[in-house]
Parts: C-alpha cells; sequence; structure tokens
C-alpha cells in the first residue's frame, strides 16, 4: 500500500539557541557577574547558586570559548535588548534592487540618451542596473554593436557607478552590470540626515505663521464692529438733521391742522 495524501510540514532552520540556567550542561564556566566584574572559572552549579542569589539568571552567552562564558543577568531583559539591536541594525541597512534596462542594436543614439538619463536616476537612488541588450533575427551576428552601446553608456555613468560584470553573451543577450560608489550612498545618508530636521523646522515654522495671523486678524474684527457702530451713528444723525418738510404728512402733530370754517 502507497502511503500518500498526508500532510508535510517544512521546517525552517532554527538559529543558534541561548542556553541558560540548568540548560547548560558543561561542567564549569567562566563567570561574569551582574555588575560586570569578572568571577573566574566557576563549575556549573557554584554560578548557579550565585545567579540564585541575586535573583537573575545564568546566560551562556559565548559557548565557543574554553569555558564557555556566562554571565549573570535578566533573561528577559536581555532578550529584549538583542531584538532591539536587530531592529535597528535592520532599519539603518540599505536595501539595493537591480533595475532593469533594455535596449536593441538598432536604439538610435536619442533613445540610448534616454536610456542613460534613467539608469544615472536608478543609481543616484542606490540601485544596482543591469542593461540588456536583445538580439533578433541576424543581428546576433553583429555583436559589436552591442557592445558599442553597451560601452557607450558605461563611459557617460563612470563618475556615479562601477561595473561589476562587463559586457557578456547570455544566449541571444548581451548584458552589463553597474553598481552605485561608495560616494553615492554617501550622499543618501547625508540627505536623509538632513531632512529629519528640516521636517521639524518646517512644523514650527508653519505653527508661527498661524499664530501670526491670528494675531493680525484680532485687532481688524475689533476695527471692523467699531466701524459699524460708527456707521450707524452716522446714519443716525443725518435723519436727526433732515428738515421736516421732508417728513411724510402722517408723522404731522393733529392741532397743526386750522378748522375749515374759520374765516
Amino acid at each position: 500500500m502507497a502511503l500518500g495524501g498526508g500532510r508535510r510540514f517544512s521546517r525552517e532552520p532554527r538559529g543558534p539557541q541561548i542556553r541558560i540556567n540548568h540548560r547548560i550542561r558543561v561542567p564549569e564556566v567562566r563567570v561574569v557577574a551582574e555588575d560586570g566584574s569578572n568571577l573566574g572559572v566557576l563549575t556549573t552549579d557554584q554560578a548557579l547558586r550565585r545567579a540564585r542569589e541575586v535573583g537573575l539568571d545564568l546566560v551562556e552567552v559565548n559557548p565557543k570559548s574554553n569555558p564557555p562564558v556566562c554571565k549573570i543577568l535578566d533573561f528577559g531583559k536581555y532578550k529584549y535588548e538583542e531584538k532591539k539591536k536587530q531592529g535597528e541594525a535592520k532599519r539603518k541597512q540599505t536595501v539595493v534592487e537591480v533595475k532593469e534596462i533594455k535596449i536593441r542594436p538598432k536604439t538610435d543614439d536619442h533613445d540610448i540618451a534616454v536610456k542613460i538619463r534613467a539608469i544615472r536616476r536608478f543609481i543616484e537612488s542606490g540601485n544596482k542596473v543591469k542593461v540588456t541588450c536583445r538580439f533578433r533575427g541576424r543581428e546576433i551576428m553583429h555583436p559589436q554593436r552591442a557592445q558599442m552601446q553597451l560601452e557607450l553608456i558605461v563611459s557617460k555613468i563612470d563618475d556615479i557607478a562601477n561595473v561589476e560584470q562587463r559586457p557578456a553573451m547570455e544566449a541571444r543577450t548581451m548584458a552589463l552590470l553597474v553598481a552605485p560608489k561608495p560616494v553615492v550612498f554617501q550622499r543618501l545618508a547625508a540627505a536623509q540626515r538632513d531632512k529629519k530636521p528640516d521636517d521639524r523646522g518646517d512644523v514650527h515654522s508653519t505653527q508661527n505663521l498661524n499664530f501670526e495671523e491670528e494675531a493680525l486678524h484680532e485687532p481688524d474684527d475689533d476695527d471692523d464692529d467699531d466701524d459699524d457702530d460708527d456707521a450707524e451713528g452716522e446714519a443716525e444723525a443725518a435723519e436727526g438733521d433732515k428738515p421736516a418738510a421732508d417728513k411724510p404728512a402722517a408723522d404731522k402733530p393733529a392741532e397743526a391742522k386750522k378748522p375749515a370754517d374759520k374765516a
């Protein structure tokens, strides 16, 4: 009966495990105390007893030495600090991508110039560039044309790139691989350092600008209210200065009318 259909598990290779306390099997170890002082070579039982007295762990920090080096410390804090260091190193590492530019032996000079500008842009961003010239049909009979194109590209980017792989035939293609020079990575690192304080400065300047605008607008609003009050007062005064003839007849007092039958 054939065996099959079972679930297969792929285990990832485990890294070196840190041995602590009773997992340390060697008879004697060189012990470093919690304050950094060297306690010398002790038996493993003595080292464990000393770690228990201070309420800490006995951690093997260098298993390859003879005898292994162990340190008395807080293992939880030790793991946290190691993980923090790994994250910091991973954040600072530079990821280099390989960009690919494709050309043909029949590519004219103007298009080659456009490709060169794209290559320079990729390299200045910190990426490697692979330039591939593909042959079709009988173009394979004239590889010198592709050789001339790739050599031209190398001469135009020589100030910022190093050639990692010279132009070489790969099946029906000729490939060239270039990488940024160290000066490019230095410029990128300097630009990244300069970018952080500039961002903070922009935030402060924006806040100051907002405060200044508010301070400028506040007195303008008060002046507008005063102007409105002055305008209303002037309008009332103008109405009071109008002659009585301009007022409608309905506003005249009743006693001002004369009787009609009086001679």
